[in-house]
């Protein structure tokens, strides 16, 4: 997690929900008033925000004492306290909402990715996420899917070289298109190639790619497309895969199940932030 572009992100995060000030809080509370609030899980998962938390409050105001219960990627229970943290009630009441909808939206994702994840167990295969996120949300939403159990696959375009259809149609094939990334780019890219039919698979083989793609087919597909692939190539499925159907495709012999709804169909996680005590100094 790069902390100055998290803490960047959150500046501007706050910037759009605070405004020029809270004008309910203001209003209510003095300046000096103190009180201790606790997030609180209202439905079980795996917890995802410590990180969140603890940069957040310091872009507020340093002197807010924080005490985490649990850490990023732990279970945790329905009732269960995450943490708890004590400062000026204006602070605590004007962070809510930022912190809130990021730690229910990465802890959300993060729960969805160990399920995907445990259908794994007992194979090669890992779970791995797209660039199906949210715009602005990418790094917190894949630090999310690390938490839950899964890898990254690229942060974005300039990060590896990946051959897709519309690519190999403008091209005119697969082998044009994987000679042409070839001739711009050195022995340190590596090359992945998406295919939908047998004839792409053969070709993408035969252009000694380093990744191939099997994109939308069924996991028979697979089992018997795998014993055309050499070893020193990498295996991935991608396209149409539900929970139900992970252990199929990761018994089928894959070593990546990229998914992209592990980050743009997460369900947020209940977590509730609520103000336990306060008083006036």
């Amino acid at each position: 997690m790069n902390k100055l572009a998290l803490r960047e992100q959150l500046l501007r995060f706050f910037q759009e929900d605070v405004g020029f000030g809270d004008k309910t809080s203001d209003a209510i509370f003095n300046v000096n008033e103190t009180g201790t609030g606790v997030f609180m899980a209202k439905s079980s998962g795996h917890f995802c925000g410590e990180v969140i938390i603890e940069e957040a409050y310091s872009v507020i105001n340093p002197n807010i004492e924080i005490k985490m219960l649990k850490k990023d990627g732990q279970n945790v229970l329905d009732g269960e306290k995450i943490a708890e943290v004590s400062g000026k009630m204006t602070d605590l009441l004007i962070s809510e909402r930022v912190i809130l909808n990021l730690i229910q939206r990465l802890s959300g994702i993060t729960t969805l990715t160990r399920e995907a994840a445990n259908q794994t167990a007992g194979t090669k295969a890992r779970i791995c996420d797209t660039r199906k996120t949210t715009p602005g949300l990418r790094m917190l939403e894949k630090y999310a899917v690390r938490c839950g159990g899964g890898r990254n696959h690229r942060f974005a375009l300039d990060d590896a070289v990946m051959i897709k259809d519309n690519h190999i149609a403008g091209a005119g094939s697969l082998t044009r298109a994987v000679n042409l990334v070839r001739k711009t780019h050195g022995h340190m890219v590596k090359i992945e190639v998406e295919v939908e039919t047998l004839e792409q698979l053969k070709e993408a083989v035969s252009a000694n790619v380093d990744v191939i793609m099997i994109d939308n087919r069924l996991p028979e597909d697979v089992a018997m497309w795998v014993e055309l692939i050499p070893n020193n190539m990498i295996l991935e499925v991608s396209g149409n895969i539900s929970l139900n159907t992970i252990s199929k495709y990761a018994k089928a012999g894959a070593d990546v199940i990229s998914l992209g709804f592990i980050t743009h169909s997460a369900p947020s996680l209940d977590i509730s932030f609520n103000i336990v005590t306060k008083g006036r100094d």
